[in-house]
Parts: C-alpha cells; sequence; structure tokens
C-alpha cells in the first residue's frame, strides 16, 4: 500500500471541505441540562473533539421533541434550544473553525423511556411497541424534524444528519416490518415517505446550497423484518431497499451517508463490533462497499465500526498485526474505493485527539479504544458518559454506580 496516508487527503462534501478523511460519529452521552441544553460536561466533550482536528464532528442524537425521547438528559433542539445551540456551535468553531459541524437529528418511537416520556411506535415490536402513532401524529413529527433542522441551519451548524439507523424511529419506518395498512406502512413507497419528505421540506424550506444533508443509515439490523431483511417476518438479508433508500435520499439532497448496521437494543455486537468476536467489523466494510457502488462519486460515503481495530490489539485471526489496525483499515478502505471516510464512536471518547496525534506521528500516545463497552454500561443506567478506562471522573463513577448496585442487591435479598 506504500506509506501515503489517505486518512489525511481532504474530501469535498456538499459545497464545502473536510481537511481530513476522519469523522467522530454521534455518540449520546446523557449529561444535557435540565431542558436538553449542553451542560459544562458537553462543552468539556465536544472542545476535545475540535482541538482533535478531526474533518467531521457529527452532534450525538439530539432530540426533536422532548415528549419521546430515549434519555432523561438529552440535547433536545426545540425553538427553547436555539441560543444555547448557537452559543455552543460558535464556541466550537472558535476552537477549531475548519471541522465540519453536523447535528444528527432524531426521535426515539419505541425506544422512547416510558420513566420520563411517552413510548410510541409505527408497529408494535415484541419487547419493544408503544401507543400506535397515527398519521396526524407523524406528519406533527415531521413538522419537528423541519423545525430543528432550521435550527441547527441558523446556529451555524455545517449541516444535519437526519436520523435513519439503530432502531430510532426514522428506521423503524423503513423496515419490512411495517407492514400495517396504512400512509406510512406496507408498500416501500410508504415506509420511506416519512424519511423523503423530510428531505424535500427541508430543502425547499431552508434553501442553502452550503447547508449540508445527509443520514446514517442502518442498512442491514439483523433481526426478523429489520431494515436490510428480505420480509416482515425473515432476518435473511436483502440490501435491495436499503440500497434504495441511499439512491433516494441522495435524490433529495443528500452529500453523505454515514454507513452502519443493527439496532443496539437489539443487534449492539453487529452496531458496534464486540471485543470477543471482532468478526461483524468485516460486515461494515461490506455494507460501506455496497453503498459506495450505487451513490454518485461526489456523494461521501463515511463507515463506522473501526474502533474495535484500535492500534492491531484485536482478536482478528487469520490476519497481521501490522494489517489489523484502524489506520491500516482505514487506509486501505479509502484507497480501495470501500468508503471515503471512517468514523470513531467509542475511540472518540478514549481519545477525541486521534487525527492531531496521528498526523504528527505521535501514534504511540493515543488512548486505544479496548472496545470494553463501559460506555455502553453508563447509556443503559441513563448515567454521564465517558471513558472509564482513561479517565478517572468516568471510572471513580463507574465503581460508584457498581457499589450502589450492589447495596441495592443486598438490601433486596
Amino acid at each position: 500500500m506504500g506509506e501515503e496516508n489517505y486518512l489525511f487527503k481532504p474530501i469535498k462534501i456538499g459545497n464545502k471541505i473536510s481537511e481530513n478523511r476522519i469523522a467522530i460519529n454521534a455518540m449520546e452521552c446523557c449529561d444535557s441540562d435540565e431542558e436538553g441544553n449542553p451542560s459544562e460536561k458537553t462543552y468539556r466533550r465536544y472542545q476535545r473533539h475540535f482541538e482533535g482536528g478531526s474533518g467531521v464532528v457529527v452532534l450525538e442524537a439530539i432530540t426533536v421533541g422532548y415528549e419521546s425521547r430515549s434519555r432523561k438528559y438529552q440535547l433536545s433542539i426545540m425553538p427553547r434550544n436555539e441560543k444555547a445551540l448557537a452559543k455552543f456551535v460558535s464556541e466550537m468553531k472558535r476552537i477549531n473553525p475548519k471541522t465540519l459541524f453536523f447535528f444528527q437529528l432524531t426521535h426515539s418511537g419505541e425506544l422512547s423511556h416510558p420513566d420520563f416520556s411517552k413510548r410510541v411506535c409505527v408497529k408494535p415490536l415484541p419487547g419493544f411497541g408503544g401507543e400506535l402513532l397515527t398519521e396526524d401524529d407523524v406528519e406533527k413529527i415531521m413538522d419537528q424534524f423541519v423545525t430543528s433542522a432550521k435550527i441547527a441551519h441558523s446556529a451555524g451548524a455545517d449541516g444535519i444528519d437526519i436520523k435513519l439507523c439503530h432502531g430510532y424511529l426514522g428506521s423503524q419506518f423503513i423496515r419490512p416490518y411495517n407492514d400495517r395498512k396504512w400512509k406510512f406502512g406496507g408498500s416501500w413507497e410508504n415506509r420511506t415517505r416519512f424519511p423523503y419528505t423530510i428531505y424535500e421540506r427541508v430543502q425547499k424550506e431552508i434553501n442553502d446550497p452550503n447547508f449540508i444533508l445527509g443520514s446514517k443509515v442502518s442498512i442491514w439490523e439483523g433481526f426478523p423484518g429489520g431494515c436490510g431483511s428480505a420480509g416482515p417476518d425473515t432476518a435473511i438479508m436483502d440490501l435491495t431497499e436499503s440500497l434504495d433508500l441511499v439512491k433516494g435520499i441522495e435524490e433529495r439532497g443528500a452529500k453523505f451517508i454515514i454507513v452502519s448496521a443493527g439496532s443496539p437494543s437489539i443487534t449492539l455486537a453487529l452496531s458496534q463490533p464486540d471485543k470477543k468476536i471482532p468478526d461483524d467489523v468485516y460486515l461494515h466494510f461490506g455494507f460501506q462497499k455496497a453503498v459506495k457502488s450505487v451513490v454518485k462519486p461526489e456523494t461521501v460515503v463515511i463507515g463506522s465500526a473501526y474502533s474495535v481495530l484500535n492500534n492491531g490489539n484485536n482478536a482478528l485471526q487469520a490476519v497481521k498485526r501490522e494489517e489489523a489496525s484502524l489506520k491500516y483499515w482505514g487506509n486501505k478502505n479509502i484507497k480501495d474505493g470501500v468508503t471515503d471516510m471512517i468514523a470513531i464512536g467509542r475511540q472518540s471518547l478514549a481519545d477525541s485527539l486521534l487525527p492531531a496525534k496521528m498526523k504528527a506521528g505521535k501514534e504511540d500516545t493515543i488512548n486505544w479504544c479496548t472496545a470494553c463497552d463501559n460506555c455502553i454500561e453508563f447509556l443503559i443506567r441513563q448515567k454521564n458518559v465517558g471513558c472509564a478506562t482513561y479517565d478517572k471522573e468516568y471510572a471513580d463513577s463507574l465503581r460508584q454506580i457498581r457499589r450502589e448496585e450492589g447495596l441495592l442487591k443486598a438490601k433486596r435479598t
């Protein structure tokens, strides 16, 4: 492959330039204030992201409405948040004006937490479900997405990621499982009405050629009726609809596609390959190549799942250690036309300074993600999320959480 480093070649996304091919994935961290505004902890996390020099930073799943959300302290993007978000963007751009900042807009749907919000669904899924959405409900939710897109634009974000992945509402519409007889279910035309309408309205109502639209998409969710399956009752992979979706949103203005897989609440190890069995990372490479093969050359494909590779210290078999790392596969996949960029999620919590350190030739100083998934434990417990391996504050927090749970269990028995 030679010494050329493809990770640090600039790339055009829409009408803007990403300085390199490394993106920070949207990582929910449950640390907003009481109204869904960025808190001191939120500022601290993103300050490190922008100091780290990634070409793109995607703001964690920011909810378009507070009535149905998955995290108690989830960032929100409603009119009440506009001033705080504008201040937040301004501060991040002051730290590093070159990094592109996208907001990932979401609605949690059946993943909304019933303890503090209303769980709703397009069709009850075993183990999830919730109040069945009406067509009027969906129209109001689409209005929320458009309003939130306008707020992101006025707040100074470079663009938005209209979330169509990981089991949240956008993906719930698209699934073959959504065979309900209504305006938003059954036929492929009906199931894509939700994302396509949002794209069309945002394009028309914002009408700014410099505002970049895109989506993170779960190409295959890996359970019966999930996205990328052959029908409502089978898990057999058929990417026909997923690839058609990608082309459909591209036709409606998407300039980037973040390629993912799985639904973390159901198929977690597919969404983010597991430390003990990391081989699903190869599936992700295949999904990235499949998307790359159907979009236009100017549409930027951003691949996920690279964190598990770290510096090659992983459980992949039948490969040389020096050919098992994030740097190796990132460079190789960009060079080979598998993807245009790579995104880091868990690794960004371990060390979001990775791009700057790698560019400076200081790879030996990178805190490599161990894929221990303690960060996921924080998320599941609705606690502030951080890296318990490298950050003492979060290591102490995790010990305290587990200690309190142990005492609670002892009390029950």
